[in-house]
């Protein structure tokens, strides 16, 4: 940093993990005033065999401690279950995929967490997120994180400039091996902790078993693509537009049919029949229902406040999905249409749809319909 740009007061949310603790240590390095908040976002049953809330607490006051910054826990978990888990309860109640983390960042740790952070008298809020952020022309863009691997702007792209104006994403610009290496060197508690994955209040518990606490469920036929019966789900809202693993089902051989004719590639889920309860499967990952040229999204967010021009761009439909160039179009409704020039695999309504330009992310929507052509 050089030595006429200003220094800061910085919350920085530490989570336990690496990437938030070598985050706070580069802002103390850059001569920032800089303040730990830990946030717990999930109370229900919450234990230690699938919630790691009370060890990651211990993981972030330890990485206070060696960096001599103070830490505040804060509870977020009623704005979190009226704001996030509500809504993705509805999503999966209504037969699509919702994605927490894009809420979680939207209206938790750029929204209940930057308000906290507001009152203590913070002018910035970090995270360990792997992206970035410029100014150009007087606004504030969003950029990809340097490390391909671990670019996390797609779950950032519903900030807006009020939120991202006020945000700093230290490690965007360092590879995940550089970040280990600095937490290593200085001697973090945490340098060898692996990754949290997963859905934050799921934790590493069946996926399945925590939804059926909170789901009406009706078991229901799965078909193929002809309508024949091949078995029975447990619910619509346990299954996932591409899913493969769990359903329960072997290959379907038709008679006569040659060998090696294909007939025990695996099933994907292609398909939700809602209305009539019923889960389409189709075999071969290649299959041609699983392959959508366009889609349509609504809940729109634009990082700029204003929507993009018309025209190329390119998007990703799900997370570690390479850039997919696409044309940008509204309808009249003010819905995102997006025509890909190669058909896009899975597209999943309740995921989101973020447009880029380049390494900016520009933002995008939720993916409401996938279009057949």
């Amino acid at each position: 940093m050089s030595s006429v740009e200003k220094k800061h007061r910085v919350v920085v949310g530490l989570s336990g993990g690496v990437d938030s603790a070598v985050t706070a240590h580069l802002l103390k390095e850059q001569g920032h005033e800089v303040i730990g908040i830990f946030m717990k976002n999930w109370e229900d049953d919450d234990d230690d065999e699938y919630c790691s809330t009370r060890q990651d607490f211990l993981d972030a006051a330890s990485v206070a401690d060696v960096l001599g910054i103070e830490i505040e826990h804060v509870n977020f978990a009623a704005e979190y279950k009226d704001r996030v888990f509500e809504s993705f309860l509805r999503e999966y109640q209504a037969g699509r995929t919702p994605n927490p983390d894009v809420l979680c960042n939207a209206e938790i740790k750029f929204k209940a967490f930057l308000d906290h952070a507001m009152r203590l008298g913070a002018e910035k809020i970090a995270t360990g997120h792997y992206a970035r952020v410029r100014e150009h022309d007087g606004e504030f863009q969003l950029l990809k994180g340097l490390d391909p691997l671990k670019d996390q702007s797609y779950f950032l792209h519903r900030l807006t400039q009020a939120q991202i104006s006020k945000a700093m994403f230290p490690v965007g610009h360092l590879p995940k091996t550089e970040v280990r290496r600095i937490a290593t060197e200085i001697r973090l508690p945490n340098a060898k902790k692996k990754d949290s994955t997963g859905i934050c209040f799921i934790g590493e518990r069946p996926f399945r078993e925590f939804l059926n606490k909170y789901l009406s469920h009706q078991p229901g036929p799965i078909k193929d693509e002809r309508g024949r019966k091949l078995g029975q789900h447990v619910g619509l809202s346990f299954y996932t537009l591409g899913q493969r693993q769990g359903l329960g089902i072997g290959g379907v051989k038709d008679k006569g049919s040659a060998r090696g004719g294909g007939e025990h590639e695996p099933w994907f889920v292609a398909a939700k029949d809602i209305p009539g309860n019923t889960l389409i499967v189709v075999q071969g990952h290649d299959h041609p229902l699983l392959q959508s040229p366009a889609l349509v999204a609504d809940d729109l967010s634009w990082i700029s406040g204003h929507a993009p021009t018309v025209g190329a761009a390119a998007a990703k439909t799900r997370y570690r999905q390479a850039d997919a160039p696409c044309s940008v179009g509204f309808d009249a409704a003010g819905h995102l249409s997006l025509r890909f020039v190669d058909p896009q695999w899975a597209v999943t309504p309740g995921q989101s749809a973020v447009v880029y330009d380049g390494d900016v992310c520009l933002g995008g929507g939720v993916i409401a319909t996938a279009l057949a052509e």
